[in-house]
């Protein structure tokens, strides 16, 4: 599995979730709506989910071991970090 694209929509820097991702996979599947939050351990991706009758969340795509998860999170973080430092190079 390659990971062969990822768009990164920056948000309001003021707020805990700071960017919503989208990822190709092998230039033919895409996952829309990964969110970059920051939590009180640190920065880190949410996958797309929805509400449930109960209130809950559930995700509606996910990676089935952690392995794969830290692949996934460890290019979109890599993506996301760079975005940031072009944004800042816009602002100077």
């Amino acid at each position: 599995m390659d990971i062969t694209d990822v768009r990164v929509r920056m948000i309001n820097r003021d707020r805990k979730m700071k960017a919503v991702v989208s990822i190709t996979i092998d230039d033919v599947f895409v996952i829309h709506d990964i969110k970059i939050i920051e939590g009180e351990k640190g920065i880190f991706i949410a996958m797309p989910s929805r509400k449930t009758s109960e209130g809950d969340y559930k995700d509606i795509a996910h990676p089935i071991n952690s392995d794969t998860r830290n692949i996934i999170q460890d290019i979109i973080l890599k993506k996301y970090e760079e975005a940031l430092e072009t944004e800042l190079e816009d602002v100077v």
